[in-house]
């Protein structure tokens, strides 16, 4: 039985018991406390991988089946798996790589590690390598770009699938201004990427995204190949980056001198939408914001990346004026990002925007790394929340997982939000101490871990 036929399979039953916390919608700011479910002795009963039933542990335990594993985390809090909606999946041995701003950085460092994905044996070996560190970290779902090559790819989405993880995943297409390694055709990246498209797009959990690696990269005969493969398959995802470094902003419009704008060259082919996720989104004017807007697009804030290359500060405020708020995400876009915790990408994010002089609760850097990034993927009716019908992918924390966390817990009289911002200040990979996937355990954290 391959990993997506369950039919002819007996139902399987879990259940884990202890502090549950889930968003309802985004929080307006500290103290929000409509915006979320907090349950202090919670049960979530789950069948078949998808829960069944959530609840206060006293009105739920007898409905446990007969022979269920329950899994109690008495000390944890437990939350929706983290989504990471912008992540290099052949990057991670790139991952703090020294001194050089975005362009310099991907001719220095990132193309050439790449170029070993035409692999398939060390494609495969990077997956399990990637899926490892996600769910180490508490990600259970991740946005992804592969290299250029199909095989890239076909790895990722095979060690996913063999895991159970649902990924949204795609082989980046470049045909110019890279290596003769790494370029393919407007045509190859078509035929390749519908190849894909057709063999894994909605295959179990399995999501595709095309993905032209950004403009500076694809000719005009590749972005409208782009284009087409979204017309050709109404809810595929797109993916690339927009408006992370000036140099870059400055390049786009040489190369595309009859384009109003960076944003406009993506227009022009069809490339805005409620399925499509733009990296980064620093530099934008109100122009681009507003057709962003219009089209219902993601713009996907990576705080860690921003700062490492060197490339600005996001405007969270800018992006979500009331007249034509800007959807966003959270994301650690490894490599140029630095770590691959969301909760070390959410301290940093609060760290960006009070240099902007605005403000990121805890409530809602746990809600966009929730619930609010399933939202922007448009997979809110399967992940992100504690809520009967979607996936058991499952993260359990603990705000006292170093010295320092505890020392200041110690401080702390049970105020839920200020566990949140321990967390998302001081916590990393040591504060997950299990990721579930689809109810079962995918990733503990050995009592001799440190």
């Amino acid at each position: 039985m391959n990993a997506t036929d369950l039919s002819s399979a007996p139902p399987r039953f879990a259940a884990l018991r202890g502090r549950l916390l889930s968003f309802r919608r985004a929080p307006t700011g500290p103290g929000d406390a409509d915006s979320h479910v907090c349950i202090p002795d919670g049960l979530l009963l789950i069948a078949d991988g998808r829960i069944t039933a959530v609840g206060a542990y006293a009105d739920l335990k007898d409905q446990i089946p007969a022979g269920a594993a329950v899994d109690h985390h008495p000390d944890g809090l437990i939350l929706p798996g983290f989504i990471d909606t912008h992540i290099h999946f052949p990057q991670t041995q790139v991952i703090a790589s020294y001194g050089a701003q975005l362009l310099d950085w991907l001719e220095k460092y990132t193309f050439i590690e790449e170029q070993k994905y035409a692999d398939p044996a060390h494609a495969a070996a990077g997956a399990r390598f990637f899926l490892d560190e996600l769910l180490r970290n508490g990600t259970t779902t991740a946005a992804a770009y592969g290299s250029v090559h199909p095989q890239s790819v076909d790895a990722l989405f095979a060690e996913a699938e063999r895991r159970g993880a649902g990924l949204i995943a795609g082989k980046v297409m470049m045909d110019r201004h890279a290596p003769a390694a790494l370029t393919d055709s407007a045509e190859s990246s078509y035929a390749d990427s519908k190849a894909l498209i057709d063999r894994w797009h909605r295959r179990g959990r399995q999501r595709y995204a095309v993905t032209p690696r950004f403009a500076i990269t694809s000719t005009e005969a590749q972005l409208e190949a782009a284009g087409t493969l979204l017309r050709e398959h109404p809810g595929v995802h797109m993916q690339t980056h927009l408006s992370e470094n000036l140099d870059e902003i400055a390049t786009v419009r040489r190369l595309f001198p009859t384009a109003r704008d960076y944003t406009d060259v993506y227009d022009r082919f069809g490339l805005l939408g409620p399925t499509s996720l733009f990296g980064h989104c620093i530099h934008l004017s109100e122009e681009e914001m507003r057709r962003l807007s219009e089209s219902g697009s993601v713009a996907v804030f990576c705080p860690t990346s921003n700062l490492f290359i060197g490339s600005g500060l996001f405007d969270r405020a800018a992006l979500s004026r009331a007249d034509r708020p800007v959807r966003q995400a959270l994301a650690t876009d490894v490599g140029g990002g630095t770590s691959y915790s969301m909760l070390r990408t959410a301290g940093e994010a609060y760290k960006v925007l009070q240099m902007r002089g605005q403000n990121l609760s805890a409530l809602a850097a746990f809600d966009l790394m929730t619930r609010g990034n399933a939202a922007a993927l448009g997979l809110e009716d399967e992940i992100g929340t504690l809520e009967p019908g979607r996936w058991a992918d499952l993260v359990v924390l603990d705000a006292r997982a170093t010295p320092a966390m505890r020392h200041r817990m110690n401080a702390i009289d049970g105020d839920l939000e200020e566990e949140l911002f321990v967390l998302m200040t001081l916590g990393d990979d040591r504060a997950v101490t299990h990721t579930y996937l689809r109810g079962e355990k995918a990733y503990y954290r050995a009592a001799s871990e440190d």
